[in-house]
């Protein structure tokens, strides 16, 4: 099995496996690309997109720098917008629903190490999809860690820390994330 294979079987991968690398490379040489656009050049972002992402249902408003680390695996629905120095760690899926914002300096990681120093030294990784449903707005500086599901109408206080899945009409807030109340 390749580490490719791994990867997609939701296994630890070696994350110095030089297909992976590869991945890693021609997505940050892309993303270079997208951040040094005229940002009035719509055409131009637009056309540079579409290399970028997996799949997105109309023209995401995405605000230049981007960092991500394959792309490909990011899918994103309609009226979908994201603020300044968006991170995605896409290694596996990153499915984000219809009329999403997302705030200056979020970071959604999909790959994690192992707890152990001889994993960690073998460079191992292992990705898990994140899932942002529909009407979802999250604040700046936050952060979203693999593996977490975020349901429908639902709002990500600034700074939190998403490590759980988040129900549907839910408000959270906090270091870890916790739901602070139930909206409507």
């Amino acid at each position: 099995m390749t580490e490719i294979d791994k990867l997609n079987n939701v296994e630890w991968y070696c994350y110095s496996d030089p297909k992976i690398v590869n991945r890693k490379l021609n997505a940050a040489k892309i993303c270079e690309e997208y951040n040094i656009l005229d940002p009035t050049d719509n055409e131009k972002r637009n056309n540079k997109i579409k290399k970028i992402l997996g799949g997105f249902v109309d023209q995401p408003a995405i605000q230049a720098p981007i960092h991500f680390d394959y792309g490909k695996n990011i899918y994103v629905g309609k009226d979908f917008a994201s603020n300044y120095n968006l991170t995605i760690l896409g290694m596996a899926t990153v499915k984000i629903g219809d009329h999403v914002m997302i705030g200056a300096n979020v970071d959604i990681y999909t790959v994690n190490h192992p707890m152990n120093v001889d994993g960690r030294r073998k460079h191992l990784a292992k990705a898990i999809p994140v899932t942002i449903c529909n009407d979802v707005w999250i604040g700046g500086h936050v952060t979203i860690t693999p593996g977490v599901t975020i349901g429908n109408n639902v709002i990500i206080a600034a700074g939190a820390v998403v490590n759980k899945d988040v129900p549907d009409n839910s408000l959270v807030a906090g270091v870890p994330g916790k739901v602070i109340r139930e909206l409507n």
